[in-house]
């Protein structure tokens, strides 16, 4: 099986069903000066992702011979694979099945059992006629436009667990001191992986699949998803961590001028504003999907 390649930028597609019309465009690209780009985004017919590899801090070990880039590249192949043969299967059904298939693809040379084989997190939307349905799974986000109102769809358990030891890992002090709080972080952060009180991430246990967080949206009436955008939490970061704009400013954006800019928003804030950075590394992959449908189809 080949997995599917990642692509900076996609023009505008369209999908033309009965009476409807889905467009959808996206960007996505690494950190300046980091060639690989760990984030992935995908479309499979109805359905689209986000896919995010988590980084894996240097010095530590996975007990994998290959690494995000690898992992979210076949899962989305995976993901797609699960779609055709199964296409009335809830989503995190075909999820849980991807992560399964994802195990048989890493062949004899990994340990599985690891607490830091590669991971990443999950946004799904999956178009089915006249309702959506989506899926998130750990910290990218999906902000809709339904009935009028702008709402978000987010998995804070990450946060929620990691809280308190990114704050440790932020502490100042000496150079050594903050890279001993930093694998005492990670550390601690790979112990809370899957783990109830924990959070939850597609990895190599299947089970994470039915922990994501779910829902249907109607896709006709007077409550119908107008516009819908899923993040990887690179790109998200220009509403949570910067606080440049609001989610409905985040849809207008990347409507009005593309997920590229959206992309370029982050990488200004990233440069100016380096005090707000709440991970290990001065700046993150981003992607962005972002899924437009007709009024006047409905």
């Amino acid at each position: 099986m080949r997995p599917p390649t990642t692509s900076v930028a996609a023009e505008a597609t369209r999908v033309v069903g009965a009476a409807r019309t889905m467009r959808v465009r996206s960007a996505s690209a690494p950190p300046p000066g980091r060639p690989v780009n760990e984030d992935l985004v995908f479309r499979f017919g109805p359905l689209v992702g986000v896919l995010d590899g988590a980084t894996v801090p240097e010095g530590f070990d996975t007990g994998c011979v290959h690494g995000p880039s690898w992992y979210v590249r076949h899962l989305a192949a995976r993901l797609g694979l699960a779609e055709a043969i199964r296409p009335t299967a809830t989503l995190m059904s075909n999820l849980a099945a991807a992560i399964l298939a994802v195990r048989s693809d890493h062949g004899d040379e990994c340990d599985l059992g690891h607490p830091g084989t590669p991971s990443s997190t999950v946004c799904l939307l999956r178009d089915g006629g006249d309702h959506l349905d989506y899926l998130v799974l750990c910290d990218s986000p999906l902000v809709l436009e339904a009935g009028g109102r702008v709402s978000v769809v987010t998995d804070d358990r990450l946060d929620a667990a990691m809280a308190e030891l990114r704050a440790t890992a932020a502490a100042p002090a000496g150079p050594a001191d903050r890279a001993t709080r930093l694998r005492q972080a990670v550390a601690v952060q790979r112990e809370r992986m899957n783990r109830t009180h924990g959070y939850w991430v597609a990895a190599a246990d299947p089970d994470a699949a039915f922990h994501a967080v779910t829902g249907t949206l109607p896709l006709r009436g007077p409550g119908a998803v107008r516009r819908a955008a899923l993040l990887s939490d690179g790109a998200s970061a220009v509403v949570e961590q910067f606080g440049l704009l609001d989610w409905a400013g985040l849809l207008d954006v990347v409507s009005a001028d593309g997920p590229g800019a959206l992309v370029d928003r982050v990488r200004a804030a990233e440069r100016d504003h380096p005090d707000r950075l709440r991970r290990h590394k001065p700046a993150d992959d981003a992607s962005v999907v972002l899924c437009e449908f007709d009024a006047d189809a409905r």
